[in-house]
């Protein structure tokens, strides 16, 4: 069994203040708005379709392996999953579960599946076209937002350019109409199957597989996940056919063969991005269940 890792009270403490600095850039705002009633259709997503709150992003744990020495370790001796030993605190194996287990394993086989593949960049971000095609402006997710085009130019384009979304969490929200309009019919039977690296979803639910295996992950690689899930989302939102002018955000005009050329580039560029954070996901994934036996 590999020793354990020490972690003086000064280095714990000095971790987890810099993973608290980082995160509530994000965390912060979006309480604020919370506070007031007020709504971003663009961050807000990261905090209301996963299901990590602020408050447990704020949260910091070393991972498995690691002792936090000095006597305010005891902390986190409030938290579940922790439990004293002689010098400190640490995770308790114990804690790792069967179900624990079940849910990590699962995590690896999605993960290892969709890095097994090439990118595939050809979907130019229409999913969010086509949540809105053909409804009526009050049945619109973002309503508040105009779309850029108008509604009736918004379905010609979702009618011009072939839809190619393999994403289940996308076509789920898809309209009725333009379900059948889909290259390919998603499910979460499937998802193993048709999951892809170059899919801005499945590279943002990387944020989703790092906090299924908390608290027995490092917090720095979940914020490694959430910050590009971040930025992620920026980009979906941009390449959709909302206008976001208001809040700062320029169009990436997919609609138009220099926009989709634009959206292929960037949708590249993240999957570049993704795939060390989905092989540190893999490999961690391994350890766990390695240790479990």
């Amino acid at each position: 069994m590999r020793r354990p890792v020490i972690l003086a009270e000064h280095e714990w403490r000095a971790r987890a203040a810099a993973h608290l600095a980082r995160v509530r850039r994000w965390t912060g705002p979006y309480q604020e708005r919370r506070s007031r009633g007020a709504k971003h259709p663009v961050h807000d997503f990261l905090f209301q379709y996963y299901p990590h709150r602020p408050a447990h992003l704020e949260r910091w744990s070393p991972g498995p392996g690691v002792v936090l020495a000095g006597p305010g370790a005891r902390v986190f001796l409030e938290r579940p999953g922790f439990r004293p030993v002689p010098g400190g605190v640490t995770l308790d194996p114990g804690a790792f579960t069967p179900k624990r287990a079940g849910t990590t394993k699962a995590v690896l086989v999605l993960l290892a599946a969709t890095a097994s593949r090439a990118p595939r960049l050809n979907c130019f971000g229409l999913h969010e076209w086509a949540m809105v095609y053909r409804q009526a402006p009050a049945q619109v997710r973002h309503s508040q937002l105009p779309l850029r085009l108008g509604p009736d130019r918004t379905d010609a384009v979702v009618e011009s350019l072939e839809l190619r979304c393999g994403h289940y969490d996308a076509f789920r929200f898809f309209t009725p109409p333009a379900r059948p309009r889909n290259a390919l019919e998603p499910s979460r039977e499937r998802q193993v199957e048709l999951e892809q690296p170059g899919c801005l979803h499945a590279n943002m639910d990387l944020y989703r597989a790092a906090v299924k295996l908390d608290p027995f992950v490092p917090s720095e690689l979940v914020a490694d996940c959430f910050e590009l899930a971040v930025e992620i989302r920026e980009l979906d939102m941009r390449a959709s056919p909302y206008d976001l002018s208001e809040l700062g955000y320029s169009p990436v005009r997919i609609e138009t063969a220099r926009g989709r050329a634009e959206y292929a580039r960037a949708q590249a560029a993240f999957a570049a991005r993704a795939e060390p954070l989905r092989i540190r996901l893999i490999e961690h994934c391994r350890t766990l269940l390695a240790q479990e036996q």
